[in-house]
């Protein structure tokens, strides 16, 4: 009995551990992003619609890091793939 709270106390924490870095990293990268696009507009605004469109695209990838992470915690969570192998 021990052994699986103490199984699922740490799948728990892995899980918020998991999700506090995984979106950390993904939003100071989008950060950057944003502001380096402006600061290329500010010096060429002919190029907006090109460097726009890259942010956006940059932008989407970045996020869909965070979802990932948001998906596997979640696996975690309700899904564990490894309960089966405690819980006897």
């Amino acid at each position: 009995m021990q052994g699986e709270i103490l199984f699922l106390c740490v799948t728990v924490f892995t899980a918020g551990f998991a999700i506090a870095i995984g979106v950390i990293f993904p939003a100071l990268g989008q950060g950057k992003a944003c502001s380096k696009a402006l600061e290329g507009i500010a010096r060429q605004p002919e190029a907006t619609g090109p460097i726009s469109r890259t942010l956006f695209v940059g932008l989407a990838l970045l996020e869909s890091l965070a979802i990932y992470v948001l998906v596997v915690s979640l696996i975690l969570l309700f899904a564990n793939p490894l309960l089966k192998y405690v819980f006897k």
